[in-house]
């Protein structure tokens, strides 16, 4: 089955499945960025390098620490511990907080959502607190919370002491872990619905209005960027982590330690151009086309049945260069019924050798459970051979 599959794929798709040309990664090109300390650029779905600059240098991020703030309130919302729709009383510790702030009411409620966009689109330091404290029951808790994810997401070079990202000395990250954690914020589809507001009123429940203006102003800049999150202090310079996507290459560039605003708007452009213009993702796997194979099936109408990947999947590369590209299929024993868009095997994705992906394979047809009826057929056909 699987020489069958991969000769399928290889045809169908055009990709190579012999030879092999390794990714250029890390480019030692420092002339794609100006004025910044630390950069790094990878492609979104694999996690690839393509740029680095002193990506494991310890560093203050600022506000760009509230990416993880963000991830945990998105989280707590998959989850279902937390409602986009959900009202939260505010304390007066969230609407004392100093800096970037949409002037939240002590003692007032204010929907999720709302506070959630304030921190996408205006880094609001009052929403990050109230809603810290409505997930975590407390700021400081919510912190383990970021530290604890950081860790699990394999982020070896940071340090969380708030939810804000304003000065703390024990409080630092890199640029690689940086990316690694917007990597895990714009997985969240739901970011994205806010992510490109570049102005817009924040309501409040006096019915008072406070004017809200995104902060990433390559939304406006670059055509390709749907997202970011910017941060400033004396101590941190300008800090950037931002998204793009051209085609089917979506990218996550950081730079931290900028001179000035335009250093950080500037070389994000560079690395993103750099990268489109270079690399490229080839689909290898469509959800849309059934595999070449049909998996077996036990005690059903039929025998075997279409299957398809549950999603698709692409392969990372230099565009001059052609991935030694394989499959390993593994179906699972299944009996009938079968539903579907049931889970019923798995395809890893080898990328010179290397795993890249693992993708569930799924039915693409419904097949009943054999009656009587369908026994005395099958068994009449094998009679007459």
């Amino acid at each position: 089955m699987n020489k069958i599959f991969k000769s399928f794929i290889a045809a169908f798709l055009g990709v190579a499945c012999v030879g092999s040309v390794a990714v250029t990664s890390a480019s030692a090109e420092t002339s794609l960025v100006t004025g910044c300390k630390a950069a790094y650029l990878m492609d979104f779905d694999s996690g690839e390098c393509v740029y680095a600059l002193n990506e494991n240098e310890h560093m203050p991020i600022a506000s760009v620490c509230k990416v993880m703030t963000l991830s945990l309130c998105f989280e707590a919302v998959e989850d279902g511990k937390l409602a986009l729709d959900e009202m939260v009383r505010v304390s007066d510790n969230a609407a004392g907080m100093g800096g970037s702030q949409v002037f939240l009411d002590s003692g007032l409620e204010y929907p999720v959502e709302q506070l959630i966009k304030s921190i996408i689109v205006c880094s609001a330091n009052d929403s990050c607190v109230a809603l810290s404290e409505r997930i975590a029951g407390s700021e400081e808790e919510f912190v383990a919370r970021m530290n604890k994810k950081a860790e699990e997401l394999g982020c070896a070079d940071t340090v969380f002491a708030n939810c804000t990202g304003l000065p703390r000395e024990t409080q630092y990250s890199s640029a690689r872990d940086v990316a690694v954690m917007f990597k895990n914020l714009a997985k969240f589809s739901d970011y994205f619905k806010y992510s490109k507001i570049w102005l817009e009123d924040f309501a409040h429940p006096d019915s008072r209005t406070t004017s809200m203006t995104n902060t990433n102003k390559l939304i406006r800049r670059y055509s390709y960027c749907d997202g970011g999150k910017t941060g400033f202090t004396n101590e941190a310079g300008f800090c950037l982590a931002s998204t793009a996507k051209k085609n089917n290459l979506r990218l996550v560039s950081v730079v931290l330690g900028g001179a000035t605003s335009e250093d950080r708007f500037g070389s994000a452009v560079k690395m993103f151009d750099y990268g489109f213009a270079n690399y490229k993702n080839k689909i290898v796997l469509d959800k849309d086309v059934t595999l070449n194979d049909e998996f077996s099936v036990l005690g059903g109408k039929k025998e075997s049945f279409a299957v398809r990947p549950e999603r698709n999947c692409y392969i990372f590369s230099a565009i001059e260069s052609t991935p030694n590209v394989t499959y390993n299929v593994k179906p699972f024993g299944v009996k009938a019924p079968v539903a579907c868009e049931q889970v019923v095997g798995e395809i890893e994705i080898f990328k010179d050798g290397v795993l890249a992906d693992r993708v569930n394979v799924v039915a693409a047809e419904a097949v009943d459970r054999a009656g009587f009826g369908d026994y005395f057929v099958r068994n009449a056909k094998n009679w007459a051979l």
